[in-house]
């Protein structure tokens, strides 16, 4: 396959003119005009493009690219290291942001929401290209159960910070995937019973205690590995391309 029609596909699979981000999205680094092999990953470390160098991969398809608004421009130092690797063995880079996070079948939302068992009501901003959703649980569980059943599905122990009455059922839920822990807020807000994101902050503790809304930090990378993974098995069932998921763990 072309690497331009390999990006028109994608684009028009997840649609990123529809929303505004803080890298771009699509061909970041061009490599080789033909592309039979891609590896898919979360981030586009030096250990990920090692490993697709070492696969034999044509292109690299990640959620967290290059080009992030307020970095520094300069191409030095890990990131000119990062860049002369794909150009020196002519990979393409192909990075999807939250056009990823928020796709309704392969999203990273959508797909946290499918391993915890979560029926998807909304947007929690109220709108079709809300990066953080509601949805309700078919029965209600504690605190500690819903830990576990996040620990099973992800492989992740989640640090669960509970509200002041510990014994609160959960039976709504809020999630944003990844740097998501402001949305609790909108979350509380809403009457919701629990939120879950990847990273917290120190303040997300107080927010949790003292606005009856139960919290489960589940790891960034822990909850952003489900999108790009389905991603790229959608691109080799749909278009017959040869996809590699890498796992590079990330504990964070």
């Amino acid at each position: 396959m072309d690497n331009l029609q390999l990006q028109r596909i994608l684009n028009d699979k997840l649609s990123p003119e529809l929303i505004k981000d803080y890298a771009p999205n699509g061909l970041q680094i061009e490599g080789s005009k033909t592309i039979r092999k891609i590896v898919t990953g979360v981030t586009a470390s030096q250990g990920l493009i090692d490993k697709a160098i070492e696969l034999g991969a044509d292109a690299i398809l990640v959620h967290h690219g290059y080009f992030w608004k307020g970095e520094p421009e300069p191409i030095v130092g890990m990131k000119g290291r990062r860049i002369r690797s794909l150009i020196k063995n002519d990979i393409n880079l192909y990075g999807y942001h939250l056009p990823l996070d928020i796709h309704p079948e392969l999203g990273n939302n959508a797909r946290l929401a499918q391993l915890l068992d979560i029926e998807v009501e909304g947007g929690l901003e109220g709108h079709a290209q809300s990066v953080a959703m509601y949805g309700r649980l078919k029965q209600a569980v504690n605190g500690v159960e819903f830990a576990k059943r996040i620990d099973k599905a992800l492989e992740r122990e989640p640090l669960h910070i509970a509200p002041e009455n510990a014994d609160k059922l959960i039976e709504t839920v809020g999630w944003c995937t990844g740097g998501g822990q402001d949305y609790i807020q909108l979350a509380a807000d809403k009457g919701l019973d629990a939120f879950i994101s990847g990273e917290i902050s120190e303040r997300t503790t107080f927010v949790a205690r003292e606005q009856d809304i139960h919290y489960f930090s589940a790891g960034h990378h822990a909850t952003e590995r489900y999108g790009i993974k389905a991603l790229g098995e959608w691109l080799a069932k749909e278009h017959g391309l040869d996809v590699t998921f890498v796992d590079i763990n990330n504990p964070v």
